[in-house]
């Protein structure tokens, strides 16, 4: 259960948002390998070189996204990243998981699902 004292919201503004998005599509385009989601929890398994780049990721978005939890698995031949979101958070994981997926180019402006 998410204590009350984290609330549902992610703490980026709109311009530090989009740019957010930009990096992780950057991210994304250079590294992932795979996604699989199970319910509330999202598996990403990028490049075993991208590993500081995933840690770098998991601090930025820890700090603004604070009801998520992240898990990062070194693999011999890979880097998973397991994010984990709240049941109070089930109505925004949609939009929430697709934000660590993206890797278009064409990054929309708006805020993030989760506010």
């Amino acid at each position: 259960m998410l204590s009350k004292d984290v609330p549902i919201a992610c703490t980026l503004g709109a311009g530090d948002y989009q740019a957010r998005m930009r990096w992780i599509s950057d991210l994304n385009q250079r590294s992932l390998q795979s996604h699989r989601r199970d319910d509330l929890t999202l598996s990403v398994d990028y490049e075993a070189g991208a590993l500081a780049d995933v840690e770098t990721l998991v601090r930025q978005e820890a700090a603004c996204c604070a009801f998520l939890t992240f898990e990062i698995e070194p693999r011999p031949k890979s880097v998973r990243l397991v994010v984990t979101a709240p049941e109070d958070a089930r109505l925004a994981a949609d939009t929430l998981f697709e934000d660590f997926i993206a890797s278009g180019p064409s990054i929309p402006a708006q805020t993030c699902g989760c506010c």
